[in-house]
């Protein structure tokens, strides 16, 4: 991957990417958007997501639970939503919210793929 491909994303399509990078639940994402992209309809926000999805860099998954080998009780991405789902599971606004309980099992997360990755592993620290 190219130090351009990096550089060519917009601000929304970098705050998604660092996200995914970090295996976060979506809401998330609003923290690392800038001032002007945190105040644009989710429908666009989604719009973005998609891209990324649709060039392979990023997969969204629902928060899973996970068991640690302590016993201890944790999370794990989960299975890749299915693409042709993603549009109506992104329109509904509480997947852009943290959950009220704390309990993100189910929530929506993001996860870089292998070429995702690759991208933004050329940008750690």
């Amino acid at each position: 991957m190219s130090e351009h491909e990096w550089d060519a994303l917009t601000g929304a399509e970098e705050a998604f990417m660092v996200n995914a990078y970090e295996i976060d639940i979506l809401p998330g994402v609003r923290g690392d958007l800038g001032e002007a992209d945190r105040s644009r309809p989710l429908g666009e926000l989604a719009g973005v997501l998609l891209t990324l999805v649709d060039r392979g860099w990023v997969e969204v998954r629902r928060v899973a639970p996970w068991t640690a080998p302590s016993g201890e009780s944790g999370f794990q991405p989960g299975d890749p939503v299915a693409r042709e789902r993603l549009p109506a599971v992104l329109e509904d606004a509480a997947a852009w919210e943290y959950p009220d309980d704390g309990d993100w099992i189910g929530a929506l997360t993001l996860v870089g793929t292998e070429a995702g990755r690759r991208i933004t592993h050329r940008h750690d620290g």
